[in-house]
């Protein structure tokens, strides 16, 4: 696949937003900040959010919400990559987060659920009714892996609910075309998950004892990160170590398209047709643009 590096020196890009100007906005976990990438790779802060912004996305009401974790890693270079190491000590959780691009307002909407703080929010996508389903991925302790959930929220602040819990290490979400399933992928696992739909932000029982249904789980060692699905239904997952993305069929077949980077964590659609695709590479701090085999979904909101 022929590819283009937009922007270098990011500092732990994630959750690309693609804009009707060309543009994209993305999240620099390690740099604390939104950042905006022109086509012509040029970059311009957006706004400083502390913590770990992760996941981003546009809402219905034009703003960009954000999946901050808070701050869930240290920071290791490892022969010039730059690798999330350990959960500090002084992590106390994360948070969803809201920014008003014309007022310039950063607030916090959503911490905790039925008075549980939110361990490491890390993806979000919203639905046709204007909500939002978004993954919490949980941390690392000395004693132990905290689980992550699947939640789903609404963007006027009035409702969060948890619902489904004791997950792995959730990752990146998105909804089928017909917004029937939600998908989640599962970093330390290597799968895939997909959970169907009961109604708008309820979730219907997983089948037997298992909390969803599983798309794939993919061999040897390869971890997943955050994902976007295809207008066909291909659900394509950026893929750690062998760096580039998966795209997983729901049938369970699954095709794997190579990037120069062991950790790529994200990849967006955008363009006229749908067709052009924004993949970060997280461990040399790279934006690379592809004209992908397929076009992307279009997403229910945008700027």
């Amino acid at each position: 696949m022929e590819m283009q590096l937009v922007a270098e020196g990011l500092e732990f890009p994630e959750g690309p937003i693609a804009l009707g100007d060309g543009s994209i906005i993305l999240t620099e976990i390690k740099g604390q900040r939104l950042t905006r990438i022109t086509p012509d790779g040029k970059k311009e802060i957006v706004v400083e959010t502390g913590g770990g912004p992760n996941g981003a996305a546009i809402g219905p009401d034009g703003a960009i919400w954000i999946t901050n974790n808070g701050g869930a890693f240290e920071w290791l270079d490892n022969m010039g990559l730059t690798i999330p190491g350990p959960t500090p000590a002084s992590h106390v959780g994360g948070m969803i987060q809201r920014y008003d691009p014309k007022s310039g307002k950063l607030e916090t909407v959503y911490e905790a659920c039925e008075g549980r703080r939110l361990i490491g929010p890390n993806d979000l996508v919203f639905d046709r009714q204007g909500g939002f389903w978004f993954t919490d991925h949980g941390c690392s302790t000395p004693e132990g892996r905290k689980f992550g959930g699947l939640y789903y929220a609404k963007a006027d602040g009035s409702l969060i609910s948890r619902q489904r819990d004791h997950i792995i290490s959730p990752n990146g979400v998105g909804l089928s075309p017909d917004e029937t399933v939600v998908y989640a992928a599962d970093t330390q696992l290597g799968r895939l998950w997909a959970f169907d739909v009961a109604g708008p932000g309820v979730l219907s029982p997983g089948p037997g004892f298992a909390p969803g249904r599983v798309i794939c789980n993919l061999q040897d060692y390869q971890l997943l990160d955050s994902l976007a699905v295809e207008a066909g239904g291909k659900v394509c997952v950026a893929t750690i170590i062998n760096g580039g993305i998966t795209t997983f069929d729901p049938d369970g077949s699954i095709e794997h398209y190579a990037f120069p980077d062991p950790i790529c964590t994200n990849i967006c659609f955008g363009g006229a047709d749908m067709m052009d695709a924004w993949i970060t590479a997280s461990a040399t701090g790279k934006l690379f643009k592809a004209r992908w085999p397929r076009p992307g979904l279009k997403l229910n909101f945008n700027a």
